[in-house]
């Protein structure tokens, strides 16, 4: 069972930057890690992924140039550095890990585990 605990999130405008963390504990075989982000009255979307066995990446477009994942494997955490932030990046971010697939996937389908999400607002 798997443990995910999401920080970092804030007010900010527009132009600003943030860094979101997840603490992620338990036992799993995760290898793809990801960040997703869901706007009021919008479906969850990913936004951010990595593949932790080497390290790949995968941005959704919206995130691509301004959006940066990185995992810390001795302290099992989980980032998403935010640049540039837009009113559209409001939403609450979640993290999740999969141990099903051998990418890094920004699909929810591939994710079962979340945690409570943290709140990013731009305006």
């Amino acid at each position: 069972h798997v443990q995910l605990v999401e920080s970092g999130g804030g007010s900010v405008q527009a132009g600003g930057s943030l860094t979101l963390s997840c603490l992620v504990t338990g036992t799993f075989n995760g290898v793809s890690m990801a960040w997703f982000r869901q706007a009021p009255g919008k479906e969850r979307e990913g936004v951010a992924a990595i593949f932790t066995r080497g390290g790949s990446t995968y941005y959704a477009a919206s995130a691509r140039g301004r959006y940066t994942i990185s995992h810390d494997n001795f302290k099992n955490t989980l980032h998403l550095q935010m640049n540039s932030l837009k009113p559209e990046d409001s939403g609450i971010y979640y993290c999740s890990v999969s141990d099903t697939i051998g990418i890094a996937s920004i699909n929810i389908r591939d994710y079962r585990n979340w945690g409570q999400g943290t709140q990013v607002t731009v305006s």
